[in-house]
């Protein structure tokens, strides 16, 4: 994952900001005793994305993957619409408590832009990672660096026409959608009405992505290492916040780990839920990994 990669991370202030003032509101509206649910692995299972992971030997990688970790980011129906029976496989080769989290395909965020043309297109991608069942997670849509607020109109056209019964989470990159404020007031309310996740990307050259704005009971966040010592310490901030975000009423977290470049994705992915079952107590398991998963010193 290229999008935010700079040359010196040790550069970088990766201080973890303040909520947004309207998040404690949200969360605090669901107050119900179903415990917090957390969700967390890498992008894609693919050997060559996953150093340090399978054993030698492993035939089937989602099999041996959804073994050690009980959720995927699912990046490969970003870029097409597998047939029926792709899905159908991959649900019959994970255990009942996994879930997908699939990319919606490009042809609707990237190509076609939400355009009037996207709505057949998101019809058929629906129609076949349905067939997913039990085990489909939010489905998200990111948007091009470049899309930006003239297109509004388009984002409350889409929103507005997603069927309600597919939880979704969006991703916006364009600058202007954070920068100005009464632009992310009203992309905030309309994301807040429908109930869909704002999505938190932590990237080293993005920093105005961590707006730490929740629009519903959903912490989406996809976390992108910066290959340096610091990734370790930025996920130990990533406990301390989801432990705040717990108290004030948060049921579901849904963490995915990058790298710019793949080397220690599962490595990553292994401390952190180490350190999310000591503080919250929730027993995911933890991934074997070829390497112990301790973080690097600073000698």
């Amino acid at each position: 994952m290229k999008f935010g990669k700079v040359e010196h991370p040790e550069l970088v202030d990766f201080s973890m900001p303040e909520d947004h003032s309207d998040t404690e509101t949200v969360l605090e509206r669901d107050t119900g005793p179903v415990d917090t649910q957390f969700f967390v692995g890498c992008a894609k299972w693919n050997r060559q994305d996953l150093k340090n992971f399978y054993p030698r030997g492993t035939k089937d990688e989602l099999s041996y993957y959804a073994s050690q970790f009980n959720c995927i980011e699912l990046n490969a129906t970003f870029y097409r619409i597998f047939p029926a029976e792709q899905y159908e496989k991959w649900y019959d080769k994970t255990p009942e408590n996994f879930k997908f989290f699939p990319k919606m395909t490009n042809e609707v965020s990237h190509l076609r832009r939400l355009n009037d043309k996207v709505y057949e297109i998101a019809d058929r991608y629906l129609e076949v990672t349905s067939l997913l069942k039990d085990k489909l997670g939010t489905i998200f849509l990111q948007m091009h660096n470049n899309f930006n607020p003239k297109n509004w109109d388009r984002v409350v056209q889409f929103v507005e026409y997603w069927p309600k019964e597919f939880p979704l989470a969006m991703e916006f990159r364009h600058t202007d959608w954070f920068n100005d404020e009464k632009v992310s007031q009203e992309l905030y309310h309309l994301l807040e009405e429908n109930n869909i996740a704002n999505v938190l990307v932590d990237t080293a050259g993005r920093r105005d992505l961590m707006h730490m704005r929740l629009t519903n009971n959903e912490a989406f966040i996809r976390y992108v290492g910066a290959n340096h010592q610091s990734d370790y310490s930025r996920l130990d901030d990533w406990v301390d916040r989801l432990q705040k975000w717990e108290s004030q009423g948060l049921k579901n977290v849904h963490f995915f780990v990058h790298q710019n470049l793949e080397l220690e994705s599962p490595l990553l992915s292994a401390y952190f839920i180490e350190k999310l079952n000591q503080t919250f107590k929730c027993h995911l398991p933890i991934p074997k990994t070829l390497v112990k998963p301790d973080p690097p010193t600073l000698f």
